[in-house]
């Protein structure tokens, strides 16, 4: 069965400890049975291959992205070309950018 991260915190320790009793990699889950859940939960989630994704509301982040991958492209040709003001006030705009998505995750 597929886990989510979200279905693998609803579940109670002893859960957790048998669905890290079938995973197929056993060395990924040593010692699961002396892990508490806190512990085991990211080793269970590392072993099954599944990983956390954040929702971001309130921006539109598919525009950001675009406008970011504009800014990567004006900031190697402002390394090419050796602006270092330039490159300054592009690296500024990413930083920005990268800040107002991290803002607005929901975990």
């Amino acid at each position: 069965m597929a886990y989510t991260i979200h279905d693998l915190k609803g579940k109670t320790i002893q859960e957790l400890r048998e669905i890290a009793k079938g995973v197929e990699n056993q060395d990924a889950v040593a010692g699961f049975t002396q892990m508490n859940k806190d512990h085991l939960l990211p080793v269970l989630a590392k072993a099954l291959g599944i990983h956390e994704h954040h929702d971001v509301t309130g921006i539109d982040k598919p525009a950001i992205k675009t406008k970011m991958r504009e800014l990567r492209q004006q900031r190697d040709a402002a390394i090419e070309a050796h602006d270092a003001d330039k490159l300054r006030s592009v690296r500024r705009q990413l930083h920005r950018l990268n800040r107002q998505i991290r803002a607005h995750v929901t975990p």
